[in-house]
């Protein structure tokens, strides 16, 4: 079995487990459980005003750049669709080399695309000027145009509203310092306040001035149900869906096996300390010994796992543990045996103190997928590109 596969087959068992949930919380609805009446609401109105605005920034996650494509804009043609930008955020949890790749790849389909860190002002500052280069664009064509619409769509936990709050905020800041702004308050475009705002779906904010460009943020949507199970557990890692579908444990257990097929573990060499090899055989001595960390338990080890110091434990004992396992981690049975190693050293590490029937390795899973999010652990792209994408770009 390829790495491919191996973690094909980890990640079904992620999207199995979510789609159980879904269905078994939803049982007499066709309908997962995480689409709510709201949600289906929302879709509806997202829908209604496409047509109407300027600008579609199709918002994804860097990290799942496929995966993370809103299924609404997929059944829109071309010409509802309006001017599509597709907006890679959160790239600083991205590996670079990888989005660059993803770049190309857009690039080869001529669709627009830009990579933000909603949280780097300096980033920002670019974003609004690229934006503000297709608006430009547009006034060429349409001279008489004084307002510019652009809606941001995407899935849940995306980033829109990150994105259009830092939007507001630098391109209030640039237009007040051009004498163009000088109030900072969002105004909302006529007519369409009423309804987006019973729906309570979204909000107009104004980024910038001359042609006025107001921004429209709408709610995270997700379709019906999903199909394929590999999406389903990209999407569950990443935080678009509640980790109480698919199970913290789960989605763990998935990262490990991500970080164990990579080669992120390896730039945390230097923090390795000297350890005996582990080979598949010795597993049971391994895991009875706390795998690969061996250290008893500090009782002044911090309990705050984002701690640069925790950290850097969390990293050494990762690495020490796949460096060291000689087992072959394209079988699916030893990868499994080496992340319950990683889940050992990791309650070590965690300084965890419990009861019995407490489940330590829960605690281990949230505090681990806390790190991955947060890009303490790495930087990854789960999404990868084969030779036949090629004929379906977005």
């Amino acid at each position: 079995m390829t790495k491919h596969k191996t973690l094909l087959s980890m990640a079904k068992k992620v999207g199995d487990a979510v789609k159980k949930t879904a269905k078994t919380e939803n049982s007499h609805n066709c309908r997962w459980s995480y689409y709510t009446p709201f949600m289906a609401a929302a879709s509806r109105a997202i829908s209604e005003r496409i047509p109407i605005v300027d600008f579609v920034l199709d918002l994804r996650d860097a990290r799942i750049p496929l995966s993370s494509e809103c299924e609404l804009l997929k059944r829109l043609s071309s010409s509802s669709s309006s001017r599509r930008i597709i907006v890679l955020n959160k790239v600083d949890l991205a590996s670079r080399c990888h989005v660059k790749e993803w770049l190309r790849y857009f690039d080869r389909g001529n669709f627009p695309v830009f990579c933000v860190d909603a949280h780097n002002k300096d980033n920002i500052q670019q974003f609004l000027s690229f934006l503000q280069g297709h608006v430009r664009a547009l006034k060429k064509t349409e001279p008489e145009r004084h307002t510019i619409t652009m809606m941001l769509v995407g899935i849940p936990n995306v980033g829109k509203s990150a994105l259009a709050n830092s939007l507001h905020q630098i391109g209030r800041i640039s237009a007040t310092e051009k004498g163009k702004l000088k109030h900072a308050a969002v105004s909302p475009l006529p007519g369409e306040t009423k309804g987006i705002y019973s729906l309570k779906v979204a909000k107009f904010g104004l980024v910038a001035s001359h042609p006025n460009i107001y921004v429209l943020d709408t709610p995270g949507i997700l379709p019906p149900n999903i199909n394929d199970m590999d999406v389903c557990a990209k999407l569950a890692l990443t935080g678009a869906l509640d980790d109480s579908v698919a199970g913290e444990k789960e989605l763990a257990q998935y990262f490990l096996s991500v970080l164990n097929l990579s080669c992120e573990y390896q730039k945390w060499e230097k923090l390795s300390t000297p350890k005996l090899p582990i080979s598949s055989k010795d597993d049971n001595e391994a895991l009875h010994l706390g795998s690969l960390d061996r250290e008893i338990p500090n009782k002044e080890v911090s309990p705050d796992h984002t701690k640069d110091s925790v950290v850097r434990s969390v990293r050494r004992s990762l690495f020490d543990a796949v460096s060291s396992f000689k087992g072959n981690l394209q079988d699916e049975e030893e990868l499994l045996r080496l992340i319950q190693s990683d889940f050992i050293a990791l309650r070590n590490v965690f300084n965890l103190h419990t009861t019995p029937e407490e489940d330590i390795d829960q605690k281990v899973a949230v505090k681990l997928l806390n790190l991955f999010r947060t890009g303490r652990l790495g930087h990854y792209v789960l999404d990868s590109i084969h030779v036949d994408d090629g004929d379906n770009l977005a």
